[in-house]
């Protein structure tokens, strides 16, 4: 068990390489069971929620081959069974992502109810539902979902709350069912068009991604593809708020400012100097505190959850007051009493947090519950005076390639210790012989 050491008061300055983003690989290497032919990725992060995806396939018969960094090559040709145990499953929720396909190529699937979140509840009814309505019969059992179907048939699905997983899962499983399926109130996240972008290399017939409504046209089977993996934009959020809580200058390379619009507006108005190319972004601090900003957030293209908590801690050492209201997870705010053993004043109303800007933080020993917030108490500890303690660091590493040596780089004093007095870190699921890069 870890735990990092930062020493606050560094401007931070410099250029940051973005990663391949989490919420598309994972989807993306779940999409591979849909054929037998391997799919060759590329840009594929270097995270443990990678690692726990690949130890799930892994199990099923997928096989990996890894080539240089970031590159991963999937093959489902050999899949012994269709199942997803709790074990792995209660791990990342995100392993719900192989019922759609496993159904929809096998006509079988049984898969472990992904069970309790920190971040409240993320409840799968709404791929069931789907699923049902595409002709599946599906029972619930001893936690496990059994899905059954000769051949899913195309249907008309209209979600009553808008879910990435669910309308990924559901794309997958009409990329092979028998006719159209029109996907209403679909989710328009990046992540989703870059899934449907790689399923449509793979001979699928998807259309509107990226709308509320997306459309596809079943085929009998999907073939062999090679794809990129989008650049994460939680990442590039990330490091531009560390460069404005801190007062500096940071350029993320290698990203896509396009699915970015609204947290760039947001940091423009807590007084960045904001500059983008094809592939780059350079915020510039110009030496001067941040300006308090309120965020309300909602699904894309609205401000995104993934990007509550920094701005959170942003406004913690901003000028003047700000309200912080998350409008998709009811219990997202609790690295809320960490930051205040930093000394912040926040003061939570139901799904509303109030923050009035402190001139500093002071370094304390925190705890990271879960991965979002994990990055705002980086964030914080960066810009505190004196050195902050923050403990449970796996949640950190499910979602920041390499971030210590990235802060570093941009000048911060992040560096890793033993952890002797904290809890027990979950038993890693990464397959050392089959990690990526």
């Amino acid at each position: 068990m870890d735990k990092f050491l930062i020493e606050g008061g560094a401007t931070l300055k410099g250029d940051v390489q973005i990663a391949g983003a989490k919420n598309a690989a994972l989807p993306i290497m779940a999409a591979a069971l849909l054929t037998g032919e391997p799919l060759q990725l590329s840009n594929i992060p270097h995270l443990q929620d990678v690692a726990t995806m690949q130890a799930l396939l892994a199990q099923m018969g997928v096989k990996f081959a890894p080539g240089k960094q970031g590159e991963l090559q999937v093959d489902a040709g050999d899949v012994h069974t269709r199942f997803a145990p709790y074990e792995l499953v209660k791990t990342m929720r995100a392993s719900i992502l192989v019922l759609g396909p496993l159904l929809a190529r096998f006509g079988e699937a049984d898969v472990s109810l992904p069970g309790g979140c920190a971040i409240g509840a993320r409840p799968v009814d709404l791929h069931l539902q789907g699923l049902r309505a595409m002709g599946a019969e599906i029972s619930v059992d001893r936690g496990y979902i059994k899905a059954r179907a000769r051949r899913l048939v195309g249907g008309n699905i209209v979600f009553e709350k808008v879910t990435v997983t669910g309308t990924e899962n559901l794309m997958m499983a009409a990329a092979l069912a028998k006719g159209g399926t029109t996907i209403a109130n679909a989710a328009q996240e990046p992540e989703v068009i870059d899934l449907a972008d790689c399923l449509n290399r793979m001979g699928a017939r998807i259309h509107g991604a990226g709308s509320s409504v997306i459309t596809i046209e079943g085929v009998d089977t999907l073939r062999h593809a090679a794809h990129r993996v989008l650049p994460d934009r939680i990442e590039t959020g990330t490091y531009l708020v560390a460069g404005a809580i801190t007062g500096g200058r940071v350029r993320a390379v290698g990203t896509h400012p396009q699915s970015l619009h609204t947290v760039l507006s947001k940091l423009q108005e807590a007084g960045a100097a904001i500059e983008v190319g094809d592939d780059w972004i350079d915020l510039d601090m110009h030496g001067h505190r941040p300006r308090a900003v309120d965020v309300n957030t909602s699904p894309y293209p609205g401000f995104p959850t993934d990007m509550q908590a920094q701005f959170t801690a942003l406004d913690t050492v901003a000028e003047g007051s700000a309200m912080v209201t998350e409008n998709v997870f009811e219990n997202r705010f609790m690295h809320i009493l960490e930051l205040e053993r930093m000394g912040a004043k926040a003061r939570i109303e139901g799904n509303t947090v109030v923050i009035t800007g402190q001139p500093h933080l002071t370094g304390a020993s925190v705890m990271a519950t879960d991965l979002r917030a994990s990055a705002s108490l980086v964030l914080a500890g960066l810009a505190a005076q004196g050195t902050t303690e923050l403990r449970r660091i796996y949640h950190i590493h499910r979602g920041y390639e390499f971030i210590e040596e990235k802060l570093t780089q941009l000048g911060a004093s992040i560096r890793v210790a033993p952890d002797h007095a904290g809890d027990v870190e979950p038993k890693p699921t990464a397959m050392d012989a089959q990690r990526v890069g």
